[in-house]
């Protein structure tokens, strides 16, 4: 895939996918723009002290690294597992601009080399599965306490804002269990709805989109 570094409004780098005619992140801030979606309303929704996270769109490994770093903070042991059928080469992820500390810096980089297809830790407290595999015919069969929908926009992958994908993961999803995504449109909350999961809108980060939905079984 064709991709060019670009920065954003709050310094943080996103990559634009050209063949998709997207980028990773919002241009108002990827790095505002993930711990609101993904962290703030998503991740500390959960009071469980063990979470599975379930990552639809592991892109840039930029939610996965504000995941471990705010689960250091807390206490908290998190299971990481993400697909994404498009890995980014080592030039690129390299070139990102992400982890404000050297220690984060490092965090990022394991996360990017850990091997594809197995369980890794990267501390005895955060483990990540990364699988190279197109979600649409990805089989789930283990429990998930929190969906990061981070897939690019209905208008660009349509078929991944399905009624029958977000029903695949309703059914692996605990109960109390919440799904995050950016994107606030009619037809994704009407399809959420379908499904089984309560939804709501909720305010959006500050700059970016006006609203988000955040979904709960």
């Amino acid at each position: 895939m064709l991709q060019d570094l670009r920065i954003t409004d709050d310094g943080s780098h996103t990559i634009y996918n050209s063949e998709v005619g997207e980028c990773y992140h919002s241009v108002h801030g990827a790095v505002v723009e993930s711990e609101h979606v993904f962290v703030k309303s998503g991740f500390c929704e959960i009071s469980k002290p063990y979470v599975t996270v379930f990552e639809v769109g592991f892109g840039t490994g930029l939610n996965a690294l504000l995941t471990f770093e705010y689960a250091l903070r807390q206490g908290k042991s998190v299971r990481y597992i993400t697909t994404e059928l498009y890995p980014l080469c080592s030039d690129i992820y390299k070139a990102l601009n992400y982890g404000s500390t050297s220690l984060e810096r490092e965090h990022f980089l394991c996360l990017h080399a850990a091997q594809w297809e197995q369980e890794v830790f990267i501390n005895p407290n955060f483990s990540l599965k990364k699988q190279k595999v197109d979600f649409t015919k990805m089989v789930l069969n283990e429990p998930i306490d929190l969906v990061y929908f981070d897939a690019f926009s209905p208008e660009k992958q349509p078929e991944m804002w399905s009624e029958e994908q977000f029903a695949k993961l309703y059914e692996q999803m605990n109960d109390g269990g919440v799904l995050v995504t950016y994107c606030a449109k009619g037809v994704v909350r009407r399809t959420l709805q379908a499904v089984g999961f309560k939804v709501e809108r909720i305010q959006g980060p500050v700059g970016g989109k006006r609203e988000i939905l955040r979904a709960r079984k």
